[in-house]
């Protein structure tokens, strides 16, 4: 058996997530789908991470075992071809065979984008977070360097985690603003925030509520000392909400 190592690309819009679902089309469910079509077997095919409904990724690590003796750029090309438009393998190589998308990654990386304007452009209405209010840059920083380091995140954990152990180490975070995007050769003008987080890993909905907290400190809600209270505390109704899951992308899976 080989195992065989993807970079996916994918809008997830349209999407219930990467993982299958009782109800509803997952990226995963998608991508054996279409290696049933192309091997004709069954294969169960692993992420680096379980992006959520309507989350995307620019980046997003995969394998699966296989006995067929296609090479990998081949498995590339099919898989394109039976995929819809909006996931795309961009990537396909052979790899160890005890390689594991998630369990052998060093750290993630996420970001979040936040829309301040009062008029939302339809081009970028499904990748950001449209939330028109002053948002204080200052202070969402300074929240968000109380966030580095190690920590029990579990007031920033999701119902429904399996997770057996709350404790991550966020080793990067920053809160930029600027005020372009770039698209179709083109700029999108307009105030815009990213907030990009680099982790060992991610508790369930655990970047969302994280930016949820830092629009609050924005806001003048909270303060950012706030946020020490915040985690310490461990009780998740004293921080923010959950940001809405079209502005967040999975940027890269380092090994």
């Amino acid at each position: 058996m080989r195992t065989i190592k993807l970079l996916i690309r994918y809008d997830g819009t349209a999407y219930c997530g990467w993982q299958i679902q009782p109800n509803g089309v997952s990226i995963q469910g998608l991508i054996q789908d279409a290696l049933l079509k192309i091997t004709g077997a069954e294969v169960r095919l692993t992420g680096a991470g379980r992006t959520d409904a309507g989350v995307h990724a620019l980046e997003q690590v995969a394998a699966f075992n296989t006995g067929a003796s296609l090479n990998a750029e081949i498995f590339k090309n099919a898989l394109n071809a039976h995929l819809p438009e909006d996931v795309r393998i961009i990537d396909a190589a052979d790899a160890d065979e005890n390689f594991h998308p998630r369990f052998d990654a060093k750290h993630k990386t996420y970001f979040y984008i936040i829309s301040g304007d009062r008029v939302l452009s339809p081009f970028i209405a499904r990748y950001v977070w449209h939330f028109p209010y002053r948002l204080n840059i200052e202070t969402m920083q300074l929240g968000a360097q109380n966030l580095f380091g190690t920590h029990d995140f579990s007031a920033f954990r999701g119902s429904g985690c399996g997770a057996k152990s709350t404790t991550r180490t966020i080793h990067e975070i920053s809160v930029e603003k600027f005020d372009n995007i770039s698209f179709m050769t083109t700029g999108i003008s307009g105030a815009f925030i990213k907030i990009r987080i680099t982790a060992d890993a991610f508790l369930r909905h655990m970047v969302r509520n994280i930016v949820g907290t830092l629009a609050e400190a924005g806001r003048g809600k909270i303060t950012a000392s706030d946020i020490k209270k915040i985690i310490a505390s461990k009780e998740r109704p004293l921080a923010g909400p959950t940001a809405p899951a079209r502005g967040l992308f999975l940027e890269k899976v380092v090994y």
